[in-house]
């Protein structure tokens, strides 16, 4: 998949600890554990304002997009 999910680092650079964002912004730990290791299909806005909010950070910041991961991305069509 080419998103990827970068939460580790911004927690580290904050100093938080995942127990203590899992209990923040009220979701389980085993569901923040599944975010962070991108073993999840996708994350509910209001989930992902609440990290936002809570590491000020940007949606950028938690996900990136690394092209040409997938088949059947732009990249890899070839014209008509």
């Amino acid at each position: 998949m080419p998103i990827r999910v970068t939460l580790d680092r911004v927690l580290a650079e904050r100093g938080v600890r995942a127990r203590d964002l899992a209990r923040r912004i009220s979701i389980t730990e085993a569901n923040l554990s599944l975010l962070r290791t991108g073993k999840v299909k996708g994350v509910r806005f209001q989930t992902l304002s609440a990290l936002c909010a809570l590491l000020n950070c940007q949606p950028g910041d938690i996900l990136t997009w690394e092209p040409g991961d997938e088949p059947g991305t732009p990249e890899d069509e070839s014209p008509g």
